[in-house]
């Protein structure tokens, strides 16, 4: 063997190292490149949920990650959503962004439909029109689609109620509902929320005092307007069971608001007590076609356990304390109308 001969070799062993060292920082690079891609940090902060609208493609959540400046690299979210198959597995919903996330795991929790539900909390609401637009502004879907809901015969008696009495259906809690529920969903879920809540317990009570479901939400709709304080909602309740057991009528202040539609009204005159409306307890026999606002629970079950007395009139208290002055003849109750009246004048309040 020559001497030159172990010199090339050498020099052929440090080639192949050196080819050997560029290939493995190729794969390294590549792999690196390949975990930046899928598991590295791309999530901004610019947003704190993804709405994703039923009926999206690909393209539609695409443009709405560009446009909202979801991620700082859309190249790789691309990439990785297009590697990962999302787009054939696209997901309405509303997800929670967290910031640094991956486009593995953002592509993940798309895929899977890995939404965070909407909480959803009323009470006190007056008009179910009002209702619809309060829930709308949570869900997806629009108050007008609940409100052509509520105010189909066929859809409401299916769910044991008509257009009148539906309101009645609506319990007052707090909820936790997907943000892309239906309006027929959320009616439905409604439904099963007041199957609930009308335990076997509560229905014998119902039945006890002989009215049934829809007539105790109705009645606790009126308490609910009458009572500022709760601890006075079955004393109420009590008094308006004695009238309408009595076949008086109830001749409930908040009833002939109700039916004049003005809810600015702070006196009761002689005027509003004319209008015509089923509504209008002054003039109609009985309770009112439905509720004449969403009844609380505290409402329902003061109705239900309603207070025996013989109270049959009440008047509120001439201090304004918000509580009232209970009467169980008509001489006791002028006089305490009279206190009241004469609070009202005093403060200059004539409507």
């Amino acid at each position: 063997m020559s001497v030159s001969e172990p010199k090339k070799l050498n020099f052929k062993v440090k080639i192949a190292i050196a080819f050997a060292v560029l290939v493995v920082f190729i794969l390294g690079f590549t792999a690196f490149n390949y975990y930046l891609k899928f598991f590295g940090p791309n999530v901004t902060n610019n947003q704190e949920y993804l709405y994703v609208k039923t009926g999206s493609n690909f393209s539609d959540v695409y443009q709405t990650i560009r446009d909202q400046k979801i991620v700082r690299d859309t190249t790789t979210f691309l990439w990785s959503a297009q590697n990962m198959d999302y787009p054939a597995k696209v997901k309405p919903g509303r997800y929670r962004l967290e910031k640094g996330l991956s486009n593995r795991k953002l592509i993940n929790m798309l895929k899977a439909g890995n939404q965070e539900a909407v909480k959803i909390a009323f009470q006190n609401v007056r008009l179910k029109e009002t209702f619809a637009g309060m829930i709308s502004k949570k869900l997806e879907t629009d108050s007008v689609s609940i409100i052509r809901l509520l105010d189909s015969v066929n859809y409401v008696e299916k769910l044991g109620f008509d257009t009148n009495s539906v309101y009645a259906l609506f319990i007052p809690n707090s909820y936790e509902i997907y943000w892309n529920t239906t309006a027929e969903q959320f009616v439905s879920r409604m439904h099963d929320e007041y199957q609930k809540f009308w335990s076997a317990e509560r229905k014998a009570k119902a039945k006890k005092i002989s009215l049934s479901q829809v007539q105790v939400s109705v009645l606790a709709s009126i308490v609910d307007a009458e009572a500022l304080h709760d601890k006075e909602m079955p004393v109420i309740a009590g008094l308006y069971m004695n009238r309408y057991k009595k076949g008086m009528r109830l001749e409930a202040d908040p009833t002939v608001i109700f039916a004049n539609n003005d809810f600015t009204i702070r006196r009761v005159l002689n005027k509003h007590l004319r209008k015509e409306s089923p509504y209008n307890t002054y003039l109609n026999l009985g309770l009112p076609p439905g509720p004449i606002a969403m009844p609380s629970i505290n409402a329902i079950d003061a109705v239900l356990n309603y207070s025996n007395h013989d109270y049959i009139y009440m008047c509120a208290k001439e201090d304004f304390s918000g509580y009232h002055a209970f009467a169980s003849n008509l001489q006791q109750h002028l006089i305490n109308a009279r206190k009241f009246q004469q609070a009202l004048n005093e403060r200059n309040i004539k409507k």
